[in-house]
C-alpha cells in the first residue's frame, strides 16, 4: 500500500503541471490573438483615416466660388450642400476603430476642419509603411491620437 499512495502523489504533481502548462499556453494564446486584432484595427483607422484626408481634399478642390473650402464638420462631407444638387466626398462618417465611436479628434483653423485623428491614448503597434497622408511623425508616435490624417496639397 505505501508504494501506491506514492504513486499517486506523482501522478497528482504530473497533473498539476500539466494543467499550469496548459494555462500558459491559454495565456500566450490570448495575448497573440489581442496583439493580432490590434493590428487588424490598426489597418481599418488607416484606411478610414486616408478616405477622411482625401474627402477633405476632395471637398477642398471642389468648392464653389464664394464659399469656404474647409468644412466645420464632418457631416458636411458625407452631404456637401454646396451645390444645387449635394455631393457626397465622403459615404458616411465611420465609427474609430480603435474608440468604436464616431467621435474624431479633429484639427481646426477657426471653426473649419484640417485634419483628423483617433482619440485612442493606447500605443501603436505599427512603426513603418504609413500613407503620405500621415506624414512622417506616425512612425514616432506614442499614441493613436498622435496618427494626424490631413488631405495632401495638390
Amino acid at each position: 500500500m505505501a508504494g501506491r499512495s506514492g504513486q499517486r502523489g506523482y501522478t497528482y504533481l504530473l497533473v498539476l503541471f500539466l494543467v499550469a502548462g496548459l494555462g500558459l499556453f491559454a495565456a500566450r494564446t490570448g495575448v497573440v490573438w489581442q496583439q493580432v486584432a490590434q493590428r487588424e484595427r490598426e489597418a481599418e483607422l488607416i484606411a478610414i483615416g486616408v478616405e477622411m484626408a482625401r474627402a477633405l481634399a476632395s471637398y477642398a478642390r471642389e468648392t464653389p466660388v464664394g464659399t469656404p473650402s474647409r468644412p466645420t464638420e464632418l457631416a458636411q462631407l458625407v452631404e456637401d450642400k454646396r451645390w444645387p444638387t449635394p455631393r457626397r466626398h465622403l459615404r458616411k462618417v465611420y465609427r474609430d476603430p480603435m474608440t468604436g465611436t464616431t467621435e474624431w479628434g479633429i484639427e481646426r483653423d477657426g471653426n473649419a476642419i484640417l485634419a483628423v485623428h483617433s482619440l485612442s491614448t493606447q500605443a501603436p503597434i505599427r512603426r513603418e509603411g504609413f500613407p503620405p497622408e500621415l506624414g512622417d511623425v506616425a512612425g514616432s508616435a506614442a499614441s493613436y491620437a498622435e496618427w494626424v490624417f490631413r488631405p495632401l496639397e495638390e
